[in-house]
């Protein structure tokens, strides 16, 4: 099953009114070095990844401009997971919002997408892969019947800058990526895929051809791409904890589902910002960094363009180039500013931060000490680093006994779910099952506005769900993944046997779906 339609799976569990409560950063204390200014922590206890870490404004950076930042996420319930702020060397900032608590892996979606490249950068440099112009023909050959025509012309180069010129990536949802993660044969799904252009002639955004990417590494090196990132790339940065699933025939998921701990994601980040050296080593080459990272593809109605698996930015934030992904992950890089900012998250919240991380950077030099600041951004940061406290759940309304218990069969949908039902044995709790696809869930549901966790998979994300009656016969869900980027409000409207559900990808990947269903007698 398609990992966004277990997310939805997962998903149908619950769907949001939306409150994401930011949970807080993890910052050490304020520093004084010998001279009482704020230091750089360098005679502290290091981490165990190796970051060092510095107060902002050491680095340049204001942190009253931060604190504010952390209001903004507050009093709006952006639903941002993390946030790690990296300036010369220096872990600056790093959070992690409530219900996200930093301690598991989290799901990066389509931030996948830059690691696969990378992979492949890795595979040249190693003589893996001829060139970048060579067809993709040549990896596939049990797949020359798909392969004819104007496909045999499509080389590895036009998968990376997404312009394969097949029929993949134009619609809203991907639905030939759903269909690809619903066969049994992810690889041949791709490639029967009709032509619609001339390859490297238009971009569209196909996840697919990402997933061609992992075959060729894994073609080419006779290697998972997971066991060849952890090789190549994962172990050099001392990347232990990793989870990347992988297709019916073993091919590591190109285009999204990579879990990584924020810190080391970073790490990826960083190790681009520095020409692809890490600890004085080289890991990556300079120049695949560099033609990675610039523009190859014009995207219509963008603020970015595209180069190899990567974003490029232009106008004010030319030069910055980002790995980007659903539930808006990103790893943002700026050169120019030496600069790195991971964040992740379940919806849409970026373009909010954006701007006050912008008016954050003031200086490339040290600012003057600001304890005040930087004693108030620590204060934040305990703050949003709690759930919130559980409200009094007024009394159910009738509608909660007539339906409690009873299964609803739903008409077919895109997202394959089969049945409902909802059961209020608690007065602050809820359960919500259903059967999505071949998949039985039970997720609670809380009712004092306070999450409630579920793990069905330790390989899958942590669920977590809460709801409201909004009148005498809707039932609101508020459903996301505490570690991943699916977030979705499930309206239920019961009447005379009957239920009328809606679904809201907050995310806003898959456009609202109204779905209906009848209660079995």
């Amino acid at each position: 099953m398609n990992s966004t339609v277990k997310v939805v799976a997962a998903s149908l569990l619950v769907f949001a009114s939306i409150s994401l409560w930011p949970l807080g950063w993890a910052a050490a204390p304020s520093p004084k070095s010998e001279t009482g200014k704020l230091g750089a922590y360098a005679y502290g206890q290091p981490p165990p990844d190796g970051w060092r870490t510095s107060p902002p404004e050491q680095q340049g950076i204001d942190s009253a401009v931060l604190a504010a930042a952390f209001d903004h996420i507050q009093e709006n319930e952006l639903p941002i997971h993390s946030l790690l702020i990296i300036r010369h060397g220096y872990l600056v900032l790093e959070a992690y919002f409530y219900p996200y608590s930093g301690q598991t892996l989290h799901n990066w979606a389509s931030v996948t997408k830059s690691i696969t490249s990378t992979l492949v950068g890795r595979a040249l440099e190693e003589g893996h892969i001829k060139s970048i112009r060579q067809p993709i023909v040549d990896f596939f050959p049990n797949y020359r019947d798909a392969l004819s025509g104007a496909k045999r012309s499509i080389t590895v180069e036009h998968l990376l800058m997404m312009a394969t010129g097949l029929d993949c990536g134009y619609q809203r949802g991907e639905l030939e990526l759903l269909a690809m993660e619903r066969s049994q044969d992810y690889v041949a799904s791709v490639l029967a895929l009709p032509m619609v252009t001339k390859p490297g002639s238009e971009f569209s955004y196909c996840s697919g051809g990402m997933h061609l990417l992992s075959a060729i590494v894994t073609r080419s090196t006779k290697m998972s791409a997971l066991d060849f990132a952890r090789q190549q790339l994962f172990s050099p940065l001392g990347i232990e904890a990793v989870i990347w699933p992988a297709d019916p025939q073993g091919i590591t998921h190109g285009w999204a589902d990579l879990r990584l701990h924020p810190r080391d994601m970073a790490k990826i980040g960083y190790l681009y910002l520095r020409g692809g050296q890490w600890d004085g080593k080289p890991i990556l080459s300079s120049t695949w960094i560099h033609r990675s990272t610039e523009r190859h593809m014009d995207v219509p109605r963008d603020e970015a363009d595209y180069g190899y698996g990567w974003w490029i930015m232009s106008g004010e934030f030319s030069g910055v180039y980002e790995a980007r992904g659903r539930g808006d992950q990103s790893v943002s890089v700026w050169p120019e500013k030496d600069l790195v900012v991971v964040m992740n998250g379940a919806g849409r919240y970026r373009s909010q931060l954006v701007p006050f991380l912008r008016a954050a950077l003031k200086s490339d030099q040290p600012l003057p000490e600001n304890s005040p600041a930087y004693q108030r951004l620590q204060t934040v940061i305990a703050a949003v680093a709690k759930p919130p406290l559980p409200k009094p759940v007024p009394p159910l309304p009738d509608m909660a006994r007539t339906i409690s218990g009873r299964t609803y069969l739903l008409e077919p949908n895109l997202f394959e779910v089969k049945t409902i039902s909802l059961q209020f044995t608690q007065r602050d709790e809820a359960r919500f099952n259903f059967i999505l696809g071949d998949r039985a869930f039970t997720v609670s549901v809380g009712l004092d506005g306070v999450y409630r966790f579920c793990v069905p998979n330790p390989s899958e994300p942590s669920l977590a769900a809460r709801g409201f009656w909004n009148t005498n016969q809707e039932f609101v869900i508020d459903y996301t993944e505490a570690d991943g980027p699916n977030h979705y409000r499930i309206d239920l409207r019961f009447e005379d046997g009957k239920v009328a559900v809606k679904l809201d990808d907050l995310t806003g990947h898959f456009p609202i779906q109204l779905l209906t269903g009848r209660a079995q007698k």
